[in-house]
């Protein structure tokens, strides 16, 4: 592992992350005591946000990196391997709107367009234009579940673990899109420069 640096993202993969790097023989104790620190050299870790793994892995800073599917999916054009499903990490891309009559499905009968909010513009838009609808697509940053429920919008794109919080906001799930977990990522450069410690580390990834 010494020879590849690996980029880790912060939240809700991190803990998940660090233990696989523990059971492949990394010591990530100094990543764990140090929540501010984002660059371990010792160790080959550089940790940031989930959506900026793929960007530092595509410029060579980072050899590999773990991010999400649905990073990966709004990130479509990046340069760079998939290599391994890692597995954890597991939820759902949906498209939901609030319980009750679909205002979603409504909007498109009544207008021919639903308006639909989301971190994930790039799917979304490739989404409605798979399904072969129209939908204006309002990018969001934070709470996406207030759009539908102040009217901004009539559905949101958004990925969820349990649900919980949909139906806490009054929302429910209308149609599955994608099932995300963690993957693990390869600038393709590194994939053939450093192919032997890839394929080594890749082995002990099939042994644990």
């Amino acid at each position: 592992m010494s020879e590849l640096r690996i980029a880790v993202p912060r939240g809700a993969l991190f803990g998940d992350t660090l233990d696989l790097l523990d059971r492949l023989g990394l010591d990530t104790s100094e990543v764990r005591a140090n929540d501010r620190k984002l660059l371990f050299d010792e160790e080959g870790i550089v940790t940031m946000r989930p959506s900026d793994v793929p960007t530092y892995v595509e410029a060579g800073v980072a050899d590999i990196g773990v991010t999400g599917k649905d990073v990966l999916m709004e990130q479509s054009e990046r340069e760079l391997y998939e290599l391994v499903d890692l597995g954890y990490g597991r939820c759902r891309m949906v498209l939901a709107t609030v319980a009750g009559p679909d205002r979603a499905a409504e909007a498109l009968r009544r207008l021919g367009v639903m308006r639909i909010a989301t971190k994930y513009p790039r799917v979304a838009a490739r989404y409605f234009l798979q399904t072969g609808r129209q939908a204006e697509i309002v990018e969001v940053k934070g709470s996406v579940e207030l759009g539908p429920v102040l009217g901004l919008v009539e559905g949101i794109v958004d990925l969820t673990a349990t649900g919980a919080t949909l139906r806490e906001n009054g929302l429910e799930v209308r149609e599955e899109i994608a099932e995300c977990t963690a993957r693990l990522i390869a600038n393709p450069v590194a994939h053939k420069l450093k192919a032997r410690a890839l394929d080594s580390l890749l082995e002990r990834l099939d042994a644990v």
